[in-house]
């Protein structure tokens, strides 16, 4: 598990690396339920993932960082390991679906990473890369499954706690659950008060039914690949990470297909908030799921990334609920 001292000590590795992202306050004054955004979508890469990225790779080996890294993802993480390793002069090869969105390829080969495609489920690139570990020497830098990709997201809820000491409820999307297992860790570790609430779109809500079942429920690649949610595909959650998330989450909720295409088009009104499918679930569960959620009235959700395809944006910008 995780300490307190190990995402601490990620932070202090991250400083002039990763963004200390703003928390942007989203309702108004008269709104007895106060929203706050914690913008990652502002980081260098667009996304949180470089700070695990940059915390895991900076802790190989100089041997390990010779033969160079391999990672696995759908976009984010891709362009995390891709940036770490430009900037720690390490080669970098990344297996990604051939269906990620092309703004997300292209990001990725712009930083200097080779990419490998393969189909759309997360374990046959997780496999894949694993293969080509095997046969070249690769360091696997994984995209949740792993203590430094997690201490290194915890960052994310040590930044919350410092800007807003009396938040109450932090909501965060999960895919494979690295930034929920390090920002509930760094949260409750801190203040087992605040509730810290997974969210995930229907089609790929395995985290939520393998909290239910107290085991890892695997969802089908054709299922999960549906969401317009791209970064948050995965089949299932990483085995370290579950067990954070039953040490210190606290409820998954799952939103709808509908209610993330209409968060994204309202958080699209100010180019700060902007939004990608999956940065955009948490404040779909706040604007949609208040039933479900604890009745606190100070809340953060965290916009996880922007990294949105122009052509989806203006498609979402067009249409309404």
């Amino acid at each position: 598990m995780v300490t307190l001292q190990n995402i601490r000590a990620a932070q202090t590795l991250l400083e002039g690396i990763a963004v200390r992202t703003p928390l942007f306050q989203w309702t108004s004054t008269s709104d007895q339920r106060k929203l706050y955004l914690k913008l990652e979508n502002l980081q260098p890469v667009g996304a949180f993932k470089l700070r695990g990225a940059y915390n895991k790779v900076a802790s190989l080996t100089d041997e390990e960082r010779r033969r160079g890294v391999i990672s696995y993802s759908s976009g984010n993480h891709a362009q995390g390991v891709a940036y770490a390793a430009r900037a720690l002069g390490v080669k970098a090869i990344i297996v990604m679906p051939g269906n990620a969105p092309k703004n997300k390829l292209e990001a990725t080969a712009a930083l200097g990473a080779e990419i490998v495609t393969v189909g759309p489920g997360s374990e046959e690139r997780r496999l894949r890369a694993e293969e080509l570990a095997a046969e070249h020497g690769y360091a696997i830098v994984p995209p949740y499954n792993d203590e430094k990709i997690i201490a290194g997201q915890g960052t994310v809820g040590l930044e919350i706690l410092a800007d807003l000491p009396n938040v109450e409820t932090v909501l965060v999307p999960v895919g494979g659950g690295g930034l929920i297992s390090g920002v509930a860790a760094a949260i409750k570790l801190n203040n087992p008060d605040v509730k810290v609430i997974g969210v995930e779109p229907e089609l790929a809500a395995d985290a939520q039914a393998s909290l239910r079942a107290g085991r890892i429920v695997s969802f089908p690649a054709a299922q999960v690949s549906q969401t317009l949610a791209d970064g948050l595909r995965t089949q299932s959650i990483g085995a370290i990470n579950f067990e954070h998330i039953r040490a210190y989450v606290d409820d998954i909720v799952s939103v709808t297909e509908g209610e993330i295409r209409e968060a994204v088009r309202v958080l699209s009104a100010n180019p700060q908030t902007l939004a990608e499918p999956s940065g955009a679930v948490a404040p779909a569960a706040f604007m949609f799921h208040a039933d479900e959620l604890p009745k606190t009235k100070i809340n953060v959700t965290v916009i996880s990334g922007g990294n949105i395809d122009p052509m989806l944006l203006a498609e979402l910008r067009k249409s309404q609920k």
